[in-house]
């Protein structure tokens, strides 16, 4: 497999944020959204086989891993390191676009689908059936430049009913949209989501391994 980076740090999103967490970071990515954070990961990397992926993952001694990406499901082998991660014994949590088909994904695995909206240029890239594969201890995410993209994200909650299928997270894309500013959106309108802030960027700021 094409790794970009594996580092050990913080979850800094979803309901395991602040969790010491192994990151597993894979290479590469279809898409290309407007406020990408990791665009280092789209090429690159290095070969490292499963076995070596594990033994590294297994130095840290922590319980939590995350493979995230780029886009981790662009790579095949994917598959088999999360359902090889679940069967060392950890708690693994797959961050994917939401543009590849999850249905393969071991049942393990926490999956956090990330939801495009129009503002990231890649709405069109939803892969909706996706949902039919979620369960209770999935969550679904996302990330808003703009009040437009938090009305649309509204409608397809409520058109999706995607409160009844796992948790909901809304994240502000980070130096554009005013986390205080969605914070008074989501009071406002009463909507039972998560607001979610990315805790290692207020931690260490933007940049790899974090």
């Amino acid at each position: 497999m094409r790794i970009s980076e594996i580092f050990f740090s913080l979850q800094g999103e979803t309901s395991r944020s602040g969790l010491p967490t192994v990151f597993v970071r894979l290479t590469g990515c279809p898409l290309r959204c407007a406020y990408c954070d990791t665009d280092y990961a789209f090429y690159g990397g290095k070969r490292l086989s499963i076995s070596d992926i594990l033994a590294e993952v297994a130095s840290y001694g922590a319980r939590y891993v995350t493979v995230t990406g780029g886009e981790p499901l662009a790579q095949k082998e994917c598959l088999l390191l999360l359902t090889l991660l679940c069967d060392a014994g950890y708690s693994v949590s797959l961050e994917t676009s939401g543009a590849l088909d999850i249905s393969e994904v071991d049942d393990r695995v926490s999956k956090i689908l990330d939801i495009k909206t129009p503002g990231s240029g890649e709405v069109a890239r939803n892969f909706w059936p996706n949902l039919q594969h979620l369960t209770s201890h999935d969550e679904v995410k996302f990330v808003l430049c703009d009040e437009a993209d938090y009305q649309w994200a509204l409608e397809v909650m409520h058109e999706r009913q995607l409160s009844l299928i796992c948790p909901v997270l809304f994240s502000p894309v980070y130096g554009k949209l005013d986390p205080a500013m969605l914070a008074a959106w989501v009071l406002r309108d009463r909507v039972m989501v998560r607001v979610q802030i990315q805790l290692h960027k207020l931690l260490w700021g933007e940049g790899a391994g974090r």
